[in-house]
C-alpha cells in the first residue's frame, strides 16, 4: 500500500442532519462540526470565537444537547440530529426564545447569542420552568464580553413565561 502523500487530506462521506435537512458531503477528517457548518453547509450563525471550546460562542444542539461545534469532528456525528440557530425559526415565526432575546435586548453586540439562544433552549427544552441559579448552570459555558448576562438572564425567563 502506498504512503499517502504529504499535503493530502483524507475524505470520507458523511450525510448530516442539519435543521431536518440532509446533507450529502465529502468532508476531510480533520474538519470540526462547526467548519462544515460555516463554510461548506453555509450556515454561519453558529460564531468561531475562541476555538478552544471555552467561549460557548459556536454552541449548537446535538441530539438535543449544547455542544462546543468547534470541539466536535464532523465525521462523528453522521446520522444525528443538529440543530443551529438558523434552525430554531418556524414558519418565519422566531422561536420563543430568540423572540425573548431580541424583546429583552439580550444580545448587546450579538456576537455570543446564538451560542446563549442555543444553551437557553435546551434547557428549556429540559426543564420549562428553571430557577435562576439553574438558567446560570445552563449558560455557565457561555461567555459575554459585553457583560450583558442581566439581560441574557431577562431573556431567558421570558422565555420560560417567569
Amino acid at each position: 500500500m502506498a504512503a499517502t502523500p504529504p499535503g493530502a487530506f483524507h475524505v470520507s462521506p458523511v450525510s448530516l442532519t442539519v435543521n431536518g435537512r440532509e446533507h450529502r458531503l465529502n468532508l476531510r477528517h480533520h474538519w470540526t462540526l462547526l467548519d462544515v457548518l460555516r463554510e461548506q453547509i453555509g450556515l454561519t450563525g453558529s460564531k468561531r470565537g475562541c476555538d478552544r471550546g471555552e467561549c460557548g460562542s459556536c454552541t449548537v444542539l446535538l441530539d438535543g444537547r449544547p455542544v462546543y461545534s468547534c470541539q466536535v469532528l464532523a465525521l462523528q456525528v453522521g446520522g444525528r440530529p443538529i440543530v443551529t440557530i438558523e434552525g430554531l425559526a418556524s414558519d418565519g415565526l422566531l422561536d420563543p426564545v430568540q423572540q425573548a432575546f431580541l424583546e429583552q435586548d439580550g444580545g448587546q453586540c450579538g456576537f455570543c447569542t446564538p451560542g446563549f439562544v442555543m444553551s437557553a433552549r435546551a434547557l428549556l427544552d429540559a426543564n420549562p420552568t428553571p430557577t435562576d441559579d439553574e438558567i446560570r448552570e445552563a449558560l455557565s459555558g457561555n461567555l459575554c464580553r459585553c457583560n450583558a448576562y442581566g439581560r441574557i438572564l431577562a431573556s431567558v425567563r421570558a422565555a420560560a413565561g417567569t
